[in-house]
């Protein structure tokens, strides 16, 4: 009997063990996973801002180029203008005299016209500044987050990589250890779950995993630890408080 208790026991700690170390890589995948997405993001996100700055930039610059065509415009008809008011004091007759009158009288329409048109690309010139502005220093400022993100990133790929590679050279280890039927088992429920959890513990009457309640009469023979125990809702295999804080303990002063 007494081999028999220690056989459970020792396939729950191989498969709680298995389980911690997984674990760790889970969340070492989870770091490297999250940056680089959001490493991508911002890229992709100032590409988009920079094509729009381009536009307005373009778009201003359009705007710009009506405005100094305006004023073109109004210094042309301020030159016929003054040469009309010229030709007026030469006039023979009356007719030649209103020609010149109505010509001046236009010209004076078209400076109006483009006096106004100018004070509305002014305003349109003023809010399209101010977006460029703004867009700049968005830009600007994913830039710098970008930057900060791959800073971030390249220390933790140095720190991990290490780290990685030696937990999943344990996790192999750690395998070769528990039973083919079992570690295939293993495998599948980590599969199957977006948190990787094969092996919990029981939290507060409740499966670890699932949260679904745990029977008394199943608390107690996990407890017992005479067999593997899976919750019956999720499949994740169940295993004690006391052994599994033994079994951590012992993981970490197997670390220092």
């Amino acid at each position: 009997m007494a081999t028999k208790l220690k056989s459970i026991e020792g396939t729950l700690t191989e498969l709680y063990s298995l389980q911690l170390i997984d674990s760790k890589i889970d969340q070492i995948e989870i770091l490297k996973g999250a940056l680089p997405i959001e490493v991508k993001d911002l890229e992709d996100e100032i590409v988009g801002l920079e094509t729009r700055l381009e536009k307005t930039t373009g778009s201003l610059d359009e705007v710009k180029n009506r405005i100094a065509q305006h004023k073109a415009n109004i210094k042309e008809s301020e030159q016929l203008i003054e040469r009309y008011e010229k030709q007026l004091e030469e006039v023979k007759n009356n007719r030649e005299y209103d020609a010149l009158t109505k010509e001046i009288e236009l010209q004076k329409l078209e400076i109006q016209l483009s006096e106004k048109k100018i004070r509305e690309a002014d305003k349109i010139k003023e809010v399209k500044s101010d977006i460029k502005k703004a867009a700049s220093e968005k830009i600007d400022q994913k830039k710098k987050d970008l930057e900060d993100k791959k800073v971030e990133l390249e220390k933790i790929l140095s720190k991990t990589n290490k780290e990685e590679a030696s937990l999943i050279k344990a996790s192999k280890a750690e395998q070769k250890n528990v039973e083919e039927r079992l570690l295939a088992s293993y495998q599948r429920i980590r599969e199957r779950y977006r948190n990787g959890l094969a092996v919990v513990t029981i939290k507060r009457e409740a499966c670890g995993g699932c949260f679904a309640r745990i029977p008394p009469q199943v608390r107690i023979e996990i407890g017992q630890r005479k067999q593997v125990v899976a919750c019956e809702h999720c499949g994740r295999v169940l295993i004690d408080d006391e052994l599994a804080n033994k079994i951590a303990d012992k993981g970490s002063k197997k670390k220092k």
